[in-house]
């Protein structure tokens, strides 16, 4: 199997994983530069860097760069480790550099007005694919956002075809408060990545008081961002777009998020906007 075009294949697929490749070696090893292996999200594998417990021990290192995304480099002394004495004591050095293979991650602009457009300008440069989803064909073209790579003109259509999933990132900007609460409760209930919605802290916690007396628990909105995006004063759309992918970029870094973006069900508007 040709471990590139598997990468390529997973990432497509959405499926994470983490590459290993032999990058230094010094003295007798028990495999070569450049040497390859391959570990997939399940635990599978392809490729070797080697076998035995220089194997197991970056076949373990992998599984924790996937679920930092984060690289990682080794450093195996054979011959000074007696816990590889595994038929691997060959009397060598060698250095294997494990990096996570991620899908890449896609904005799902739920609305395509004007913040949409600038939020999509803004994504697709820094590596996001850009989906767009409203009702409006007026709005949802190609001639507005030729940078997508899908674009739905219904609702309904888009909920059954879109399945998230952790390289997701559903960012609701419809044009009105019942067709963002709409999306709201159809995205807590998936897997995506992230889910932002756009708004006052009223709005937000209107919303949320309409869909708990609809039966959503305090729990599913816990992570949500809303009101959506990082705060730095911004007024026009091409400020908020900023400030909103700035956001995305820190949950994608695995950077965090400040505690007050996150309403609880059940709390009170802070800010009146």
């Amino acid at each position: 199997m040709d471990l590139f075009e598997e990468v390529v294949r997973m990432r497509r697929a959405g499926l994470r994983g983490a590459l290993a490749t032999i990058v230094h070696t010094n003295g007798s090893i028990p495999s070569y530069e450049s040497s390859r292996m391959l570990v997939r999200e399940d635990g599978s594998t392809e490729g070797t860097v080697g076998g035995g417990c220089v194997e197991a021990d970056v076949w373990a290192a992998a599984k924790e760069v996937m679920s930092k995304e984060a690289p990682r480099k080794m450093v195996f002394n054979l011959n000074e480790e007696a816990s590889y004495d595994n038929g691997l004591i060959c009397g060598g050095t060698l250095e294997v550099f494990v990096e996570p293979i991620l899908p890449q991650p896609v904005i799902y602009l739920w609305g395509g007005g004007h913040i949409s457009m600038a939020i999509a300008n803004a994504a697709y440069p820094v590596g996001f694919a850009i989906t767009v989803i409203d009702d409006r064909e007026a709005f949802a073209n190609a001639q507005r956002f030729p940078m997508a790579q899908e674009i739905f003109t219904s609702f309904e259509d888009a909920f059954e075809k879109i399945k998230p999933n952790g390289s997701s990132y559903l960012v609701i900007v419809t044009r009105g408060h019942k067709e963002d609460m709409r999306v709201l409760a159809w995205a807590v209930r998936t897997g995506a990545r992230y889910v932002g919605m756009i708004g006052s802290r009223r709005k937000v916690h209107s919303v949320y008081k309409v869909l708990e007396n609809e039966g959503y628990r305090p729990e599913e909105f816990q992570n949500v961002h809303a009101p959506i995006g990082l705060e730095i004063g911004a007024l026009a759309p091409e400020e908020i777009a900023i400030s909103i992918v700035a956001e995305l970029i820190a949950v994608r870094r695995n950077a965090g998020s400040p505690d007050h973006k996150k309403m609880k069900l059940g709390s009170q508007p802070a800010v009146v906007s």
